[in-house]
């Protein structure tokens, strides 16, 4: 009878496995019916109609997030430089998710080393146009050589922020970051293996995934439960095994972000505005233990950078390593100096006058993946990624919200964004239509369609460029040694987890 009951027990024990758990790996899904057909979902006798139990969003590492809100975007000082750039103007951001902290040298080594390992035999200028501009920390009356041959490498530098890095470079890093993690995640779900020989165009990209023209070394792949189907798919964004990717954040993200009025709210009202990413007017703390010390990396007058020798109040007369210093209200890091950072938007003196109110941003450039005459899509490039065309205009004829796929320039002066609603644009001249003609780039101005904004001072700026409602710009294949970046990726879904 004592065996029995053993027997009974064990046998109960592997049946709740067995239904616990399917082919991939994943819990087992209860049985969920159509609100508005009665219809089964995930039933292969009912056409196998898909629903995932998935129901919250994995962020990725790294990152924060940023519950997002209504905040006054713009400056919130005395304009000392005369900029007129950057009134102020009340905004709603949806939520989102940021790195904490900089993108450090240790962080981009690892990209480079994956595009060596990946590129380097065929495609070797792949690897050398990632690389960071070390010649940035040259100055004529300067003697930098030791940062020009350390800094991006020597293991003492591998924790602070990297510069050198493009507008470009960053995005390009950002995009490998995002097929990183979901290569991870696969992996961690076991629908893939690990594959060490990738090369060339047969690496995991998301999108070649998606679009079933990356096969990889499979493991468990997902049971298809179309009846017509072969039995087995890919991963697909219904399944939300797939994070959303990971970008520059805005510049309203980033003016948002680091101003972390969360902490800073009763009820519905703002009750102490700031100046800073920090409460307060000032930029030392009054906090006993650390009284007097300076709560970020900045220059602090001409010829002062850390400060005296036995004090150096900041640390750090370069950029200080990455989680230097207090986080701000949303555990962000260095949000105000350290370095300057490049954020997603294209550069308009007067922006904040031309931005819509719900998420704004400037440098939409709308496209789309391209196909064959017979609607599939043609094979990926040489590098593994999908090909894109811009929207061709033909394609927009009729539609409401957007006429032209490039709107970098949209509202800015030029002829299409001033036509009536019911102008046929396909017949209008283009010759006036270019913003770089409007602004004369090179002759009167540095402004054109690929002057982007970067955010926040740096360990080269005074205080007055720590306030993140400061602006600045900068080409986008321009590298300096204060401007680094960091990763941000969109919430989707609810804006507040768990609800």
């Amino acid at each position: 009878m004592k065996y029995s009951r053993l027997a009974l027990v064990f046998l109960m024990m592997i049946f709740v496995a067995s239904m616990m758990s399917c082919k991939n790996g994943s819990i087992f899904k209860k049985k969920q019916y159509s609100r508005t057909t009665n219809w089964e979902y995930n039933n292969p006798e009912n056409g196998g109609f898909e629903v995932s139990d998935v129901r919250e969003q994995f962020a990725g590492p790294g990152l924060i997030l940023v519950e997002g809100g209504t905040f006054v975007m713009g400056s919130t000082q005395e304009d000392l430089m005369f900029d007129w750039n950057n009134f102020p103007r009340r905004v709603t951001i949806s939520s989102f998710y940021m790195d904490e902290t900089e993108v450090s040298n240790l962080d981009y080594l690892e990209y480079l080393y994956w595009l060596k390992r990946i590129f380097g035999a065929d495609y070797p200028q792949v690897f050398v146009n990632a690389l960071p501009d070390t010649l940035v920390w040259r100055d004529r009356l300067s003697y930098n050589e030791p940062l020009v041959e350390t800094y991006l490498r020597h293991p003492a530098y591998h924790n602070y922020p990297v510069v050198g890095v493009t507008w470009l470079q960053a995005n390009d890093y950002c995009s490998w970051r995002t097929d990183r993690v979901n290569e991870w995640l696969l992996i961690q779900e076991g629908i893939l293996d690990l594959d060490p020989d990738q090369k060339n165009e047969n690496n995991f990209n998301t999108e070649a995934y998606l679009a079933g023209q990356y096969e990889g070394l499979v493991n468990k792949p997902l049971r298809n439960l179309n009846p017509n189907s072969t039995g087995e798919r890919n991963a697909s964004i219904q399944d939300g095994l797939i994070t959303p990717r990971y970008r520059l954040p805005t510049e309203a993200e980033w003016e948002y972000a680091a101003l972390g009025l969360i902490g800073n709210t009763l009820y519905e009202r703002v009750v102490e505005r700031r100046r800073y990413p920090w409460n307060g007017n000032y930029t030392r703390t009054d906090e006993k233990k650390y009284y007097g010390s300076f709560v970020a990396n900045f220059k602090r007058g001409r010829g002062d950078y850390m400060g005296v020798a036995g004090n150096l109040n900041d640390g750090a007369d370069i950029p200080a390593p990455i989680g230097s210093y207090w986080p701000n209200d949303y555990g962000l890091y260095n949000m105000g100096g350290n370095v300057s950072e490049w954020v997603l938007d294209v550069y308009r003196p007067l922006s904040l006058e031309d931005f819509a109110d719900y998420n704004p941003y400037r440098g939409n450039v709308f496209e789309n993946a391209i196909r064959d005459q017979d609607g599939f899509l043609v094979d990926k490039d040489s590098l593994g990624r999908i090909r894109y065309e811009e929207v061709p205009d033909e394609d927009l004829v009729g539609r409401q919200n957007y006429r032209k796929a490039d709107n970098r320039n949209y509202s800015d002066g030029d002829q299409m964004s001033h036509l009536s609603q019911s102008s046929d644009w396909l017949q209008q001249p283009t010759e006036s239509n270019q913003t770089n003609g409007m602004y004369e780039y090179g002759s009167t101005s540095l402004i054109s369609d690929d002057a982007r904004v970067y955010k926040g001072g740096s360990w080269n700026d005074r205080a007055y460029f720590l306030s993140p409602g400061q602006r600045r710009f900068m080409n986008e294949n321009v590298a300096t040694n204060f401007i680094g970046f960091r990763c941000a990726m969109s919430r989707v879904g609810n804006p507040q987890p768990g609800r």
